[in-house]
């Protein structure tokens, strides 16, 4: 989605806007989000609705992030939906084209293709408070009005790219890690990687092979622990087919697995020391030059910047033909990359690693609400909902993957199902009741989020370095505090009473 300047009135208008697809409901996406808010609506009889697509195809990140190398970091019988269980995943953690195959499998099984429509890319969003509804515009011209308006766009979504002097003059090739140019052969090439995060460490070893040299620019150095990942043999692929009650067992296993991990997140942060052993002897084993060694060394908590895995990172860095580059970048030249030192390193391509703009999740004039005040510029400060879902001053408008909802140690699966039967409860509400608009009560999303500072304050994303959980502020406005159960039990009932009401 790109920002798009969209002119908003306080009133709106007072009739239909001509030619309008009208819908109870409008949500945002066809990734994990989106899919799983219309297969939940479905499921309640819910008909009266769209998925608006910005591509040409369903899966969100999965569609859009092709490098070489991508796989998920959470293991696959849990990074999928509880209601639609696949006992033939290939690996223990799945290869992208596995994870998008599934997102089509689910948009045809559950029948969602109907209500989907793409190339509908929402470039602005407006609450009419005259007609207590939602107006949609998307950039091919297309209207839609709905009484609801859900979000199911994602933290990545939008890739991040550093503004570096002289971006512009590079002479040669340049992409994002998410819209990988598979077009441009890399074999031969003097290529620099800009960036040392999840893309980055799976993308590396994966292109280091090919190339003549890889200069790999690395600001901070991640904690990087093995993968424990395998083929699943098609006997086990069989069982869970003939048997789905042993793979929800093996589900129910790796969850709570994953959940005991928020103990040494917050409660126990001496056990990350047991982590940074493992991790140091992956590095010790794979990496004979001390120098290099010292450099991909972290010296914060592990855990406080995202945790990640692989077998193959260390021994990649330790190739010939790759040289890692922790000298700050000065500036970027028609031939290549001039570092602080002075020194200029000449290449044929660079690929950012950079991730995406977690702490920027709706562009600016993207969501107008009441008073036709800006949703990004409400969040000037750094964005906030209550549950992560509702924000005060935007009546009938939801987010799935919201504020402070994000996971260092589990499933972001299992928080979208949680967030998805909230909104669901609401809908169900609202109709009940005949309630028209509801918008949650500033002081109740004041309190959530002082609840949750306060949280957060004592775990280890706040324990003092520099991560996309931070804004530049230095406020954690990406993670969830707690277990995953907890919120769960969070968002079980909906909460009438947290939220202003009006008739229909």
């Amino acid at each position: 989605m790109k920002p798009h300047e969209f002119k908003s009135t306080t009133s709106g208008t007072t009739g239909a806007t001509p030619s309008a697809e009208r819908r109870r409901i409008i949500v945002v996406g066809t990734g994990f989000s989106g899919m799983c808010m219309g297969v939940k609506l479905r499921e309640q009889g819910e008909e009266d609705f769209v998925l608006l697509e910005r591509a040409s195809d369903v899966g969100g990140t999965w569609r859009d992030n092709t490098y070489p190398g991508c796989a998920c970091d959470v293991e696959s019988h849990l990074y999928s939906f509880s209601f639609e269980p696949n006992p033939n995943w290939s690996r223990m953690y799945a290869p992208q084209p596995e994870i998008l195959a599934y997102l089509k499998h689910v948009a045809v099984k559950y029948d969602l293709l109907r209500h989907i429509r793409f190339n509908a890319n929402m470039v602005g969003s407006r609450y009419d408070e005259a007609r207590q509804l939602w107006v949609v515009t998307a950039a091919d011209g297309r209207v839609f009005e709905g009484d609801v308006l859900i979000s199911g766009m994602g933290g990545l979504s939008n890739p991040a790219t550093p503004a570096i002097k002289g971006i512009d003059t590079f002479q040669g090739t340049t992409f994002h890690s998410a819209t990988w140019n598979h077009d441009y052969k890399l074999i031969d090439k003097r290529v620099a990687v800009i960036g040392s995060g999840a893309s980055a460490i799976q993308f590396v070893p994966a292109i280091a092979p090919q190339v003549d040299q890889l200069l790999y620019f690395q600001r901070t150095p991640p904690w990087v622990v093995p993968k424990m990942d395998r083929p699943i043999k098609p006997s086990e692929q069989a069982d869970f087919q003939a048997n789905p009650w042993r793979q929800r067992m093996a589900r129910t296993k790796l969850y709570w697995t994953l959940e005991m991990r928020f103990l040494a997140f917050k409660f126990k942060p001496e056990w990350m020391g047991l982590v940074a052993k493992v991790a140091k002897h992956k590095i010790a084993q794979s990496i004979k030059d001390p120098v290099l060694r010292a450099k991909l060394t972290p010296d914060y908590t592990p855990g406080c910047k995202r945790l990640l895995i692989s077998n193959e990172y260390y021994p990649t860095l330790a190739r010939t033909n790759v040289e890692v580059i922790t000298e700050g970048i000065r500036e970027i030249t028609a031939n290549g990359v001039i570092t602080q030192d002075g020194r200029e390193h000449a290449v044929d391509a660079i690929i950012f690693g950079t991730g995406f703009k977690i702490q920027d999740p709706i562009p600016p004039k993207a969501v107008f609400g009441k008073g036709g005040q800006d949703l990004s510029a409400v969040w000037k400060d750094g964005p906030e909902a209550y549950m992560g879902i509702s924000v005060a001053g935007f009546p009938n408008f939801f987010m799935l993957m919201g504020p402070n909802t994000g996971l260092g140690h589990n499933s972001m699966v299992f928080m979208i199902e949680s967030q998805a039967h909230y909104i669901l409860e609401a809908l169900k509400t609202m109709k009940a009741q005949g309630i028209k608009a509801m918008d949650v009560k500033p002081k109740a999303q004041a309190k959530f989020i002082q609840d949750v500072q306060a949280e957060l304050k004592h775990t280890v994303w706040n324990s003092g370095c520099k991560s996309w959980y931070l804004n530049d502020k230095g406020r954690n406005t990406a993670a969830w505090p707690g277990f995953t159960f907890a919120y769960r039990l969070k968002t079980r009932h909906f909460k009438l009473n947290k939220y202003t009401t009006e008739p229909t």
